[in-house]
C-alpha cells in the first residue's frame, strides 16, 4: 500500500501513473459490486435539487442506463419539484428524503450526486464513501484546503468511484482543443489566462426572520457553525458568505482554473496572490465581486483568473473562456464545445464548432446534451474501472488553486505554495485559520 505521504507527493506532482483515477479504479476492480438495478442500472440518489441538481435531475433520468431512486432536500418543496420532473419524463417519480443521512443508509442506492451548498461538499461526499456509494460531486471540491486532504484520505481509503464536475474535462471538442496544445500545435505556452464575467444585483441586507416552514434550517447548516436565519441567504446568495460559500472565484472560475492546469499541464504553483474586493453594492455580499487571481509555476509557466460579478463586459468578445498564449499561435476556448486557433497576427487559423452548446446564464442545466459524456465516464468507471476524466486528486488541486486566490484575497499578501505538497510557506496564523474551518459540534467530518 502506497503511503498517504507519498501518494500525495508523487500525484500532486503530477505523476500521471499515480493519479487517483488509476487507483480508484483499481480498488473499484477489487471491490465492485454488481450493480443491483432493473437491467444492471446504476441507482443514483441526488443530494440538493432545488437547481443545479434538478437539471442534473432531469439529464440523467433521460439515460437508461440508470435511475434515480431517491432525491433529497432540506427544501420539500424542491423534493416535490425534482419527484415532479423525474416523472414527466420517465412516469416513475423517485422517492424522496429530506435527510441525507437517512437516505445514504437505503440499499436501493449504488450512488449520488452531490449538488449542496459548497460548505456541505466534502462532509457529504465522505459520508457517502463511508456509506458505500459511488460519487459524483459537484464543483468546488471543498470549502477550504484542509477538506481536500480528507476528501483524498477518504477516497483511497473507502475505494469508490468520485467523478467531480469538472465536467468540461468530457467535451469532445474541448479535449481535442487540450491535445492541440499538448501536441505543440501553438509552440510552448508560458502563459494563460481565463475569465468570466456576469451582472449579478444586489442581495440587500438581510433580516433575521422566522424559518420558513419549509426548510430544515438546522439541516441546511449541517457541519457549518450555526447562525441565524435571514432572508436573503437562501437558496443561492450563500455564494456570497464566506461562512458557506466560497465566492465567484470557486462558483465559476474552479471550471476555468481547472482548464488552465490541464492544458498547462502543471500541478501546484510556487506563487499566487490576488487583488479586488466588493465594489459594487453596499450590502451583504463578503467575497468579492472584482477579482484578479493570478499564478506562477516557478520557471514553467503562470496563468491568471479574473471574475466579474457585477460588469459583464466581455473579454474577447467573450463572457467566459480561456485563452492559451503559445510561441507559435492562441488558442481560444469559449466555454462551451468549440476553440478557435489564431495565428500571431490575430487571423483565425481553425475553428472548432459544435452543435451541442453551453447556455449562459441558464443556472439550472447550462450544459445538459455535454453533461452526458462526463456521466457516461463515471458509469463507466463504476462498471468497468475505466479512467475518470475528472479525478478526486486532479479536481482537489484545481480546487485548492482557487482556495489560494481567496487565501492570498483576505489576508491581504502574496503565497509562496510548495509545489509538492501544496502546502502554503511560511503561514502565519490568520493564513493557517483559512487553511480549514471550524465545525459544528458533533458534525466534523471523520474518516
Amino acid at each position: 500500500m502506497v503511503s498517504r505521504r507519498d501518494f500525495l507527493k508523487q500525484a500532486f506532482a503530477g505523476a500521471a501513473a499515480l493519479s487517483l483515477g488509476g487507483v480508484t479504479s483499481s480498488f473499484a476492480n477489487a471491490s465492485r459490486q454488481k450493480v443491483a438495478g432493473a437491467n444492471d442500472r446504476i441507482r443514483i440518489g441526488i443530494i440538493g435539487v432545488n437547481s443545479r441538481g434538478r437539471g442534473i435531475a432531469k439529464g440523467l433520468c433521460k439515460l437508461p442506463d440508470c435511475e434515480i431512486t431517491y432525491v433529497c432536500d432540506v427544501d420539500s418543496r424542491a423534493i416535490t419539484r425534482c419527484q415532479n420532473s423525474v416523472q414527466k419524463i420517465t412516469g416513475k417519480a423517485p422517492k424522496g428524503e429530506s435527510d441525507l443521512r437517512v437516505m445514504l443508509q437505503k440499499e436501493d442506492l449504488d450512488a449520488v450526486v452531490i449538488a449542496m451548498p459548497d460548505h456541505w461538499h466534502a462532509p457529504a461526499a465522505i459520508m457517502a464513501m463511508q456509506a458505500g456509494k459511488h460519487v459524483y460531486l459537484e464543483k468546488p471540491t471543498s470549502h477550504n484546503p484542509a477538506e481536500n486532504e480528507l476528501l483524498v484520505r477518504a477516497a483511497l481509503k473507502y475505494g469508490k468511484v468520485v467523478q467531480v464536475g469538472n465536467q468540461r474535462r468530457s467535451w469532445p471538442n474541448v479535449q481535442a482543443a487540450i491535445a492541440e496544445i499538448h501536441a505543440g500545435n501553438i509552440g510552448k505556452v508560458r502563459y494563460a489566462k481565463s475569465w468570466y464575467v456576469n451582472a449579478r444585483p444586489s442581495i440587500g441586507v438581510g433580516k433575521v426572520a422566522p424559518v420558513p416552514e419549509w426548510l430544515d434550517w438546522d439541516l441546511w447548516q449541517g457541519p457549518a457553525p450555526r447562525r441565524e436565519y435571514k432572508d436573503n441567504i437562501v437558496h443561492y446568495n450563500w455564494h456570497w458568505f464566506w461562512h458557506w460559500g466560497t465566492g465567484e472565484a470557486l462558483n465559476n472560475g474552479t471550471h476555468f482554473v481547472d482548464l488552465l492546469r490541464w492544458g498547462l499541464q502543471v500541478g501546484y504553483p510556487t506563487k499566487v496572490d490576488s487583488i479586488g474586493g466588493r465594489y459594487h453594492y453596499q450590502d451583504d455580499w463578503e467575497t468579492p465581486d472584482t477579482q484578479l487571481i493570478t499564478y506562477q509555476f516557478g520557471d514553467e509557466a503562470a496563468c491568471s483568473w479574473e471574475g466579474r460579478s457585477c460588469n459583464s463586459q466581455p473579454v474577447d468578445n467573450q463572457g467566459l473562456g480561456v485563452a492559451f498564449y503559445g510561441e507559435n499561435a492562441t488558442l481560444y476556448l469559449s466555454g462551451g464545445n468549440d476553440y478557435k486557433i489564431c495565428d500571431m497576427k490575430g487571423k483565425v487559423i481553425k475553428d472548432v464548432k459544435s452543435e451541442l452548446q453551453f447556455e449562459e446564464g441558464n443556472l439550472l442545466n447550462p450544459s445538459e446534451a455535454l453533461d452526458v459524456f462526463h456521466f457516461r465516464n463515471w458509469f463507466d468507471s463504476i462498471r468497468t474501472g475505466a479512467k475518470l476524466n475528472s479525478d478526486i486528486v486532479e479536481a482537489c488541486m484545481s480546487t485548492q488553486l482557487v482556495q489560494y486566490g481567496n487565501i492570498a484575497q483576505r489576508v491581504g499578501h502574496s503565497l509562496d505554495i510548495d509545489p509538492i505538497s501544496g502546502r502554503i510557506l511560511n503561514a502565519d496564523r490568520e493564513v493557517n485559520q483559512l487553511w480549514g474551518r471550524k465545525y459544528e459540534k458533533g458534525w466534523e467530518p471523520k474518516l
